[in-house]
């Protein structure tokens, strides 16, 4: 009878695992018709779609890189995604302490706003978000661009920061504060430290989120000197047809830099994920 339960188990788990392999197979399909192509002319993207290229061909990568000015787009994108990743950590690891530490009906108050800002999107608001960029004269620059996406981000950041926080033993302060270090000194020499984990998960999340941001840069950034990588990108999508062979090396090159973030960071988000886990 045990015997019976053990081999129906294992055949349960080699049809399961025989399906992931099956979806995997299909998801990885894309990502490999995507880049086979950009080695490829176009008379051979367009007889042999999904065959392999006769010979690694980079031009199109050349062409690419010279069309989209990619130098130029690259650096407005990493100027854009690092100042406002780095603007989210501050506010709203700062925003977050006093949430997580004072247990006053205000401070509970100030938290549900932040979760409204998490609910409610804030493509809900960008008449009155234009309006105020020109009446702040930020329009066609970094630093609105920057603004925005640091204030869309926060809510969701203090969120995490919140719950973080309220992990860390309240003692480490006490001790802290007996010592003489004022709130400031507490949070910065103290608390903020050990909250590497979270940082962490904060920094891709975000980096992920702001660098694939296409819908801001579009709207607040009008000159092609401003333009960001998915601007250049969408740039040569004609209106009847697409150089799919032009238009891949584009999406290749845009997704690179973040390929690399994500291999080199995982491990972090990782042991930020458990580490959250095994404090709860």
């Amino acid at each position: 009878m045990i015997n019976g339960s053990l081999k129906k188990k294992k055949v349960h788990l080699i049809i399961l695992e025989v399906i992931l392999l099956i979806l995997a197979i299909l998801m990885l399909v894309p990502i490999y018709y995507l880049v086979v192509t950009t080695f490829k002319t176009p008379e051979q993207a367009t007889a042999y779609p999904m065959a392999l290229p006769s010979a690694l061909n980079f031009d199109s990568y050349v062409k690419a890189w010279n069309l989209m000015q990619y130098p130029r787009v690259f650096r407005n994108n990493l100027i854009i995604t690092g100042t406002a990743v780095f603007g989210v950590v501050m506010l709203s690891s700062m925003a977050a302490y006093p949430i997580a530490r004072r247990k006053h009906k205000l401070n509970k108050v100030l938290f549900f706003i932040f979760l409204t800002g998490i609910m409610v999107p804030y493509q809900m608001a960008i008449i009155p978000i234009y309006k105020l960029m020109i009446s702040l004269k930020l329009m066609n620059k970094l630093t609105g661009v920057i603004l925005i996406d640091i204030f869309i981000n926060v809510p969701f950041a203090v969120f995490l920061f919140r719950g973080f926080i309220s992990t860390i033993p309240y003692e480490l302060e006490e001790a802290a504060a007996i010592d003489g270090c004022g709130i400031f000194k507490i949070f910065w020499k103290v608390t903020f430290p050990l909250l590497k984990p979270v940082i962490a998960t904060v920094v891709i999340l975000n980096s992920l989120n702001i660098w694939n941001d296409f819908l801001t840069p579009l709207l607040f950034l009008q000159s092609r000197k401003k333009d960001v990588i998915l601007q250049e990108v969408y740039r040569n999508i004609g209106q009847f047809s697409i150089d799919w062979t032009n238009f891949f090396p584009m999406m290749v090159l845009g997704v690179a830099p973040l390929v690399v973030f994500y291999v080199f960071m995982q491990k972090y988000i990782i042991k930020g994920i458990s580490s959250g886990a095994i404090k709860g």
